[in-house]
């Protein structure tokens, strides 16, 4: 791994082995500090992450920030909201200082192909902590939450219902296949909720491959019907300009998840939403509230599936 910048990058040797390291680190922190204080809290004694931001963060600030000072690293907080990105100094002069004082980067970014250029042009690690094309790292959180709460992924079905021309349905439909899992989206059926037609090519590739299936549903019901987690995410992306919430609310109101729509998966079936959520909008309090919720768990697994990137990155697993 020399980035991460999207899961097709990886392997699925290259995902398991990140999912077995971030189990290891999070198992061992929870059952004997002490044993994690000796073999990892000065695995990255002396090196630095440097934390860009162009969208705001609740988890991955606090998860990477936190994952590092647990590593024995340091962090640095740098927004570029009032000093964007390319304009005052290019992203390749960016990408180069950067690499002559860190160790390792991360970046939240509006655009995928300025996370590209920062890789391009840098001599360290960089990570993606989310464009609007991909979000690699919630999605190896997500694998890794599916994979303490059913002991595998293998054999699994994910069914995504909403908007789904977004970073978390692009990873999913990519991170699923390649922990063997099935995938199901159920979106309106227009060009601007649905997933990017070079995601759908990539990830039916991956499908075959990994002989599961990726299917794309127009209804909800038959999207999550006999699945194992039902996901959803924001109707209102940081790209959406707030004037068109009240069509899109109407618009993808059918694909809400409530209490009923869970009834059609599985009975072991769990509710997943990478946060924030808006409760009455993509799913109903009752649900993320409510007993077959791992939302929180998922949000755990944040700092843990990072903490893993990092040490594999860094050459320190």
């Amino acid at each position: 791994m020399r980035h991460l910048l999207d899961l097709t990058e990886l392997s699925p040797s290259d995902l398991k082995s990140i999912l077995d390291l971030a189990v290891e680190i999070k198992t061992l922190m929870k059952k004997n500090p002490d044993e994690y204080r000796v073999k990892w809290s000065t695995r990255l004694d002396g090196k630095t992450l440097l934390m860009l931001f162009e969208k705001p963060s609740l988890r991955t600030r606090i998860s990477f920030e936190v994952g590092m000072t647990q590593l024995g690293g340091h962090a640095i907080f740098y927004s570029i909201k009032d000093s964007p990105l390319g304009k005052k100094e290019s992203i390749a002069d960016t990408a180069k200082v950067i690499s002559r004082m860190c160790d390792i980067m991360m970046a939240r970014l509006f655009k995928h192909e300025d996370i590209l250029k920062l890789a391009a042009n840098s001599t360290i690690p960089i990570i993606n902590a989310l464009t609007d094309y991909a979000h690699p790292c919630q999605i190896i959180a997500d694998l890794m939450t599916i994979r303490e709460h059913f002991g595998r992924t293998e054999g699994l079905t994910l069914a995504y219902v909403g908007d789904s021309n977004n970073n978390v349905t692009h990873s999913l439909m990519i991170g699923c296949p390649l922990a063997g899992m099935n995938v199901h989206v159920g979106a309106p059926d227009a060009e601007e909720f649905l997933p990017q037609p070079d995601v759908m090519e990539k990830a039916s590739e991956l499908a075959d491959a990994a002989g599961t299936k990726v299917r794309i549903f127009k209804d909800a019901i038959h999207a999550v019907k006999n699945v194992d987690i039902v996901y959803t995410d924001s109707w209102m992306s940081y790209h959406i300009p707030d004037q068109q919430k009240a069509m899109r609310i109407k618009t993808l109101m059918p694909f809400q998840v409530t209490s009923n729509l869970m009834g059609y998966a599985k009975d072991t079936a769990v509710f997943m939403n990478c946060l924030p959520a808006m409760r009455g909008e993509e799913q109903t309090a009752e649900v993320i509230d409510g007993p077959k919720s791992i939302v929180f768990d998922e949000a755990e697994n944040r700092l843990h599936a990072q903490k893993a990137v990092m040490l594999r990155l860094l050459g320190a697993a």
